[in-house]
Formats: structure tokens, C-alpha cells, sequence
């Protein structure tokens, strides 16, 4: 996979190429990661990439030229980049926005699939739309809520890509049960060792030995989990007579 971020701050994004799970996929050649600084394709002295808004207001908005020709250069870093496996070798550009639609886990899972990637990271009162309408596939948030600009939204969403690539991950298994892997399901509850910490006992079952008693545990955990902390998930599951069982179990 190749991605390519167009950001006022590349740097930002050290935590990804140089530690965890994204550092080591882009050791193993799973995940190319390049930026590229719009403050490069400008034209004045003051290397500027914003100005007033039209109508007044508070806030700066930055403008279509240097982030046109950023987005361009990205996209032109790719173009020698062929992937005969790939059904769709075009590539898709994202804007980290508080007006996209909220990022899950389908969408991470779509995203991976992609092999060419631009992340657009906006900053100030946000992008000058004629950029957005041009330029952009798909505008995306982290949820509803402000921050100061698009790295860090650009970072979750690209730590949960990797995830999803084959042999990111140290067990296979790793991503495929995590909470949403496949369904609007929390995950269960973990432990370790010790056996007993300050009075509270790692439950019984997962120390049986007793495979399915401990997998039908943990997906009653999972189903009393989501039902109590999310049920706007929960409303959209579709249970399945032994998940009703089992929380017909608790009743």
C-alpha cells in the first residue's frame, strides 16, 4: 500500500513511521508513507497557504493553489508505482474533516484495500471548498468533536488501515478479534497473570481448559458489553438464536 499525506506538518508523523505496528509494516515493505508540504508549492515570500474568508468571520481558510498543487505531487510520486494484484490501481483522496462521515471499522477495512492513497490534513477555519469539490473522493471524521487540525485524525485512521494489511500484525488472528472485526460487537473482557490481584479472581471459566464453555463466555461478554456501553450498536445487531440464549442466561 501507498499513502502519501499532504500536511503543513510532516513531522507529526515520526510516531508512525518510527515506532509500533506502522513502523514495522513499512520495514517489511507492506506500507509506503511519504508527505508532502504544501508550504513547497507556493509562490510569495511568506510561503503562505491561507487567507481571509469571503463573507468575514473569525479564522483563516486555506487556499486551492498550493493544496491543488500538493495533492498533484503526491499523486505524481505514484504514478511508477504498479500493482498487478490490484483491481483498482486509481488513486483515492481523503480530507480528515469534522464534516465527513464518521469513521468505523468498515470504512478502515474498505481503506485498506485501496493502493494508492492521499490523506489531505486541513488546518485553521478548514479548506477552501472549490479545493474539496475538485480535488477530493471522500471527506472523513474521527467523530463529532473539533481538533486543531487533520494529522492526528490522518494518524487513527491510518493505524487502523495497517492493521488491516496482511502480515501487519505479529498474530494473524490479532485484527480479526478486535472489537467490530466483523459486527457492531464490543469486545469481551481480558486478563492475565497473575491468577488473583488485590482480591479480584481472573473468572473461573477461562481457567477450565473447557474451549467452548470459554468462547460462549466471552461472547455473552461481548453481547452484555455492547448492550450496556453501546446500545446504539446493540440495536443493530442481529442475534442469533444461541446469542439470545445466552442472554436470556442473565436475565
Amino acid at each position: 500500500m501507498h499513502v502519501s499525506i499532504v500536511t503543513l506538518f510532516p513531522e507529526m508523523f515520526k510516531a508512525l513511521s518510527e515506532s509500533g505496528i506502522s513502523s514495522r509494516a513499512i520495514d517489511k515493505d507492506l506500507l509506503s508513507l511519504s508527505t508532502v508540504n504544501p508550504r513547497d508549492y507556493t509562490v510569495d515570500r511568506h510561503k503562505s497557504v491561507d487567507d481571509r474568508p469571503y463573507g468575514g468571520g473569525p479564522g483563516m481558510v486555506m487556499t486551492v493553489p498550493p493544496l491543488a498543487s500538493a495533492i498533484h505531487a503526491a499523486k505524481a510520486s505514484m504514478d511508477g508505482v504498479v500493482d498487478v494484484a490490484a483491481k483498482d490501481d486509481a488513486v483515492k483522496v481523503v480530507y480528515m474533516s469534522p464534516q465527513g462521515k464518521c469513521l468505523d471499522q468498515a470504512m478502515i477495512n474498505r481503506l485498506s484495500q485501496c493502493q494508492k492513497l492521499v490523506i489531505l490534513c486541513g488546518r485553521y477555519e478548514g479548506i477552501d471548498e472549490r479545493l474539496i469539490e475538485a480535488e477530493v473522493d471522500e471527506e472523513i471524521s474521527i467523530g463529532d468533536y473539533v481538533i486543531s487540525g487533520g494529522e492526528l485524525a490522518a494518524m487513527v485512521l491510518l493505524d487502523g488501515v495497517i492493521r488491516q494489511l496482511p502480515d501487519a500484525l505479529g498474530d494473524a488472528d490479532s485484527a480479526k478479534q478486535d472489537s467490530f472485526a466483523s459486527r457492531p460487537l464490543l469486545d469481551c473482557p481480558h486478563y492475565s497473570r497473575p491468577e488473583s490481584v488485590d482480591g479480584q479472581d481472573v473468572p473461573s471459566v477461562l481457567l477450565s481448559g473447557d474451549h467452548e464453555a470459554i468462547r460462549r463466555w466471552r461472547l455473552q461478554q461481548s453481547l452484555l458489553r455492547t448492550r450496556e456501553r453501546r446500545p446504539d450498536l446493540f440495536e443493530r445487531l442481529e442475534l442469533s438464536p444461541e446469542e439470545q440464549a445466552l442472554l436470556d442466561e442473565e436475565c
